[in-house]
């Protein structure tokens, strides 16, 4: 019961996580403005709002203008809703502490998504973000913090360098910042790791594009979401990783 609750709840911060990518980078409201069809712009009534349930009753399509909805809204509740619970699963401590992972979650699966369809990382979210983290390491003591901060001043100093260098065209202003906040949380050695997994899938996504002809050389490719992958890497095979490393020594 426990568990079907949490994928119901996830279920319906997934809708609204879908709300705030679509509208963010748009700059709308996204809190009064009333949902509605992305095409025909007319307000949607509540029997179709509910996850999931509501997309696959009307077909995937909008019930008044008939064009067919990105497979996104449904797909992103379905995945915040079971990550919802692999969050509890792997947390399984006080209500408080729960809360705050599924808000660090959420934070980064709408930064995921919107940096993923429009390359950019928007300062709100990446803000949530930060003060979920900051919270997050109230239990350290004060030379793990300082570790971590350290770790996080590094991390976000190499990727300002790498900014500067290839003058934004190689990374985005929005990484830095993002990579800065990623490594505050998971400290050293762990920030390693998060980035060897993000520049390998960043370079293998990179070479099947380029081999598949769907991609050039020059062509920008948002790393913000590989970021993402090895910070989520790092979290749940960090420790596997470093002791198969530590066995090779």
């Amino acid at each position: 019961m426990l568990y079907a609750i949490i994928v119901l709840f996830g279920l319906v911060v997934g809708s609204f996580l879908n709300v705030l990518i679509d509208r963010i980078p748009r700059g709308e409201n996204v809190v009064w403005k009333p949902s509605h069809c992305d095409y025909c712009k007319k307000p949607l009534r509540w029997f179709e709002l509910f996850p999931v349930i509501s997309y696959v009753i009307q077909g995937g399509r909008c019930r008044r203008c008939r064009h067919t909805l990105s497979i996104q809204y449904p797909a992103l509740e379905c995945i915040t809703a079971f990550g919802f619970l692999g969050v509890f699963l792997y947390t399984n401590t006080s209500v408080f502490w729960l809360l705050l992972s599924l808000c660090i979650f959420s934070s980064l699966l709408v930064i995921f998504m919107i940096d993923m369809k429009h390359q950019i990382i928007p300062d709100s979210i990446l803000l949530v973000l930060l003060v979920g983290i900051v919270v997050s390491g109230i239990p350290l003591s004060w030379v793990e913090r300082g570790q971590h901060l350290m770790t996080a001043l590094i991390c976000g100093g190499l990727f300002l360098f790498l900014w500067t260098v290839t003058r934004g065209r190689g990374l985005g202003f929005g990484d830095v910042k993002l990579v800065t906040v990623l490594a505050l949380f998971l400290g050293y050695p762990f920030s390693v790791i998060m980035l060897y997994i993000a520049f390998l899938t960043g370079a293998m996504l990179g070479v099947i594009l380029i081999a598949t002809h769907r991609a050039k050389m020059k062509t920008r490719i948002a790393f913000g979401p590989f970021l993402i992958a090895g910070f989520a890497g790092a979290i749940l095979f960090g420790e596997s990783i470093l002791v198969w490393w530590r066995s090779l020594l």
